[in-house]
């Protein structure tokens, strides 16, 4: 095993694991089988209104019976533990702690509305609406001790004031050569009013201390990636950014990501309906682009040949005829 290449699959417990999830999981384990590096689980459960334990229990069954085994996480190899966010507070701490020292973070008093809007939204920018106007970052001592005194703060990352031509780029993985301007979303928050950490610190302190070199995700969380490359940057930890690869989402026929909505699509439910493991990854397999016709596969079958430019680059739409495959319709 080259120790070298390290990817992970990081679910969120607060519902079952679907096609699209299972879709990520495969994509991510068969990149570090190929590599012979070495595949980590972690639950990201930082959020524990939302979170449900008997899930992260059921989300893990569902990967075993898919043939997706982890080298590191619950149940394997724990030299990085906690492999549970909900554990991993007081790293984050240290990490904020460690950004207000060198001046990178202020208090925003912004609505409650808008906090939840942008702090627990974990896919993407997309969904937060308009930039931060930076409204807060320009308020003087004065006007914070008056603010202070009607709302608890959430505490927002201070993006570098650079020219805006001075472009962030990375090369993804899948979907090719990307560029963002510095001030990409605006500033954004590391930790709101309640107390609860923000997605892009947990993630970003999380993956440097696990010393992740491969991050294998949905493309929904492209643009979230400067976020995290500024918060690398500015932990010290630049030398240990990771590759990115984004993979294109499964959608419904409505052309809108994959959700309840859609019908129960959780591999629990196919699994209960009698549908086989083989027949799952293979489907997986045809719909991401790994094979040119559906087949039943096991997990272990794809690993001789995977290679990241084989992935379709587009979205796959799940229509009534695709599902059809899994029941042999």
């Amino acid at each position: 095993m080259d120790s070298t290449r390290r990817g992970r699959f990081a679910p969120t417990p607060s519902g079952d694991m679907h096609l699209g999830n299972a879709k990520i999981a495969l994509l991510s384990w068969l990149q570090m089988r190929a590599a012979n590096g070495v595949f980590l689980l972690r639950i990201e459960d930082i959020d524990l209104q939302r979170s449900r334990p008997e899930k992260s229990v059921q989300i893990m069954d569902d990967l075993r019976w898919l043939g997706l085994d982890w080298d590191e996480g619950p149940g394997a190899l724990e030299p990085h533990s906690p492999y549970f966010q909900s554990q991993r507070l007081e790293l984050y701490a240290d990490a904020l702690n460690r950004l207000e020292a060198e001046g990178l973070l202020y208090p925003c008093y912004c609505s409650r509305a808008e906090l939840h809007g942008i702090a627990g939204a974990p896919h993407g920018l997309a969904s937060e609406g308009a930039p931060y106007s930076g409204a807060c970052r320009r308020l003087t001592k004065t006007e914070r001790a008056e603010r202070a005194r009607r709302k608890t703060p959430s505490l927002r990352f201070a993006l570098p004031e650079v020219p805006q031509d001075q472009l962030l780029c990375f090369q993804d993985g899948i979907a090719g050569a990307q560029q963002f301007s510095p001030g990409s979303g605006g500033d954004f928050v590391v930790r709101r009013a309640d107390g609860m950490y923000s997605y892009q610190l947990a993630v970003t302190v999380d993956d440097a201390l696990m010393e992740i070199t491969d991050v294998l995700r949905g493309d929904d969380l492209l643009d979230s990636t400067p976020r995290q490359i500024q918060l690398y940057r500015a932990l010290s930890w630049g030398e240990q950014i990771p590759s990115f690869a984004h993979a294109p989402l499964l959608l419904g026929a409505d052309g809108t990501r994959l959700a309840k909505r859609h019908g129960d699509l959780s591999i629990a439910c196919l699994r209960s309906d009698g549908v086989l493991p083989t027949t799952l990854i293979g489907w997986l397999a045809y719909v991401s682009g790994l094979i040119d016709h559906f087949e039943p596969l096991a997990a272990s079958d794809l690993i001789a040949e995977f290679t990241l430019e084989k992935l379709h680059q587009e979205p796959f739409v799940v229509t009534g005829q695709a599902l059809s495959l899994l029941y042999g319709n």
